[in-house]
């Protein structure tokens, strides 16, 4: 009876090493690949651009806008705009990308997703999740208008009960 528990689990640490084992090099491009991580970055820069008109939209509400203030917008969002696409390059972010693959997925994982990215499902969750990301960050930049004039008033108010309190206690 032993030795058959033996055999049994001699049989088996193969199997539950390799769910253990770190994603080669390749099967992590591999993934990329299929996934076309590039496009996902390509996607941030593209969103880049309104996520910069959202904000400006937000610093200004309410207020009439300026061709100066227009200008130093225009002018931040190229230097931005020119700033990430030098420095949020695939050459740059590949690497990134594997670290984390290699540090978050075992070897069995990675082969499941690419199995899995090779579908036609697949392919619809690597189009679909970008046109997801845009709209859920075009919510959460509505959401994020209300917070933030909250956040400043609440801002407001504690600086005047700190200054209250300094008043007070002559400091």
């Amino acid at each position: 009876m032993s030795i058959r528990i033996l055999l049994v689990l001699a049989l088996l640490c193969p199997v539950l090493y390799a769910a253990d084992t770190p994603p080669s090099d390749a099967s992590l491009k591999q993934l990329l690949e299929v996934a076309q991580g590039h496009k996902a970055l390509d996607a941030v820069m593209t969103n880049m651009d309104g996520m910069m008109n959202n904000v400006f939209q937000q610093v200004t509400a309410g207020q009439k806008v300026t061709r100066e203030m227009q200008g130093i917008f225009d002018k931040a969002r190229t230097e931005i705009g020119a700033m990430c696409k030098e420095e949020l390059t695939w050459e740059k972010m590949e690497p990134i990308y594997l670290r984390i693959y290699r540090k978050s997925l075992s070897q069995s994982e990675v082969d499941g997703m690419i199995a899995f990215y090779k579908t036609p499902a697949g392919q619809a969750v690597i189009n679909k999740v970008p046109v997801i990301v845009q709209n859920t960050m075009a919510e959460v930049t509505q959401m994020m208008g209300p917070m933030m004039q909250r956040a400043e008033q609440m801002q407001k108010d504690l600086v005047a009960e700190l200054q209250a309190e300094k008043a007070k206690t002559g400091g």
